[in-house]
């Protein structure tokens, strides 16, 4: 009879936010798959849990996977961690997931600790519907490409970024979404846990006035301010012009919300 493979949640940096099932599973697995086995091996210290630790990372997934499966089919429980929160979340684990279950393997989710949804509950933004992109592209130009692909979601957007590059990013937030506001979540659950708030530009000025920015951040972005719909055509599309909207994103936009035709709206601008 095959084993199961328990997916943990572990802390994004309090050590109280593991959860007494999550602690249960890790005592009682067989191995314990993590990111880095140093870093999950003082969570496991500082609870008193000795068991068999591997290394599951980005640079070796694809070759351990079927080592793990194989372990699984022979009957162990193996509990996946990542170095920090819920895995597979921009961590690795997609791969080992998949595989078992195609070999019909228990895949069994130990929720806890997620900086995504932690940083959204605290925002103070709409939380109706939110989208999680992941890390940023590195360089800006690529950056700007992947924010203004998304520029007519109409959700909270979260992502990941790193404390070097977060005052480029929210330079290149500010000129895609202009004054929309924006959230910066800092060092969740840890000491110097903080949330800036604001538009990109005057979060982005806060930062820049630290001598340097440090920590694990979630970056958070409201939606748009919708256009009121008695605003006449032109107006709306001159609205979102003035927010930085390319001028066919205004014009397609402005379609969509009133239930017209690209062309109606581009003859009315003409008009």
């Amino acid at each position: 009879m095959p084993g199961s493979l328990y997916v943990v949640a572990t802390p994004v940096g309090n050590l109280e936010d593991l959860t007494l099932r999550a602690l249960r599973v890790l005592r009682e697995a067989d191995l314990i798959a993590c990111e880095d086995t140093r870093q999950t091996g003082k969570l496991l210290a500082h609870f008193g849990v000795d068991k068999p630790m591997v290394s599951y990372h980005e640079h070796n997934e694809a070759g351990r996977t079927p080592e793990l499966v194989a372990k699984l089919e022979a009957g162990a429980n193996i509990a996946l961690v990542s170095d920090a929160g819920t895995p597979l979340v921009s961590d690795p684990g997609y791969r080992l997931v998949a595989a078992a279950i195609g070999a019909g393997i228990p895949v069994v989710p130990i929720p806890g600790a997620s900086a995504v949804l932690g940083a959204l509950a605290a925002a103070g933004l709409p939380t109706d519907a939110f989208r999680f992109g992941g890390f940023l592209p590195a360089k800006t130009g690529q950056r700007k490409k992947a924010l203004e692909r998304l520029r007519d979601e109409d959700c909270t957007m979260i992502f990941y970024e790193a404390p070097h590059r977060i005052l480029d990013a929210l330079s290149d937030v500010s000129a895609v979404y202009g004054e929309r506001p924006v959230v910066v979540a800092r060092e969740l659950t840890k000491l110097h846990e903080e949330f800036l708030r604001g538009t990109a530009e005057e979060v982005r000025t806060q930062l820049a006035a630290r001598p340097s920015v440090k920590g694990e951040i979630t970056l958070l972005i409201g939606k748009g301010a919708p256009v009121a719909a008695d605003t006449p055509v032109d107006e709306a599309v001159r609205e979102l012009e003035q927010k930085g909207v390319p001028r066919m994103d205004a014009i397609k936009r402005v379609a969509r919300e009133r239930g017209l035709s690209k062309r109606d709206v581009y003859k009315q601008l003409t008009q």
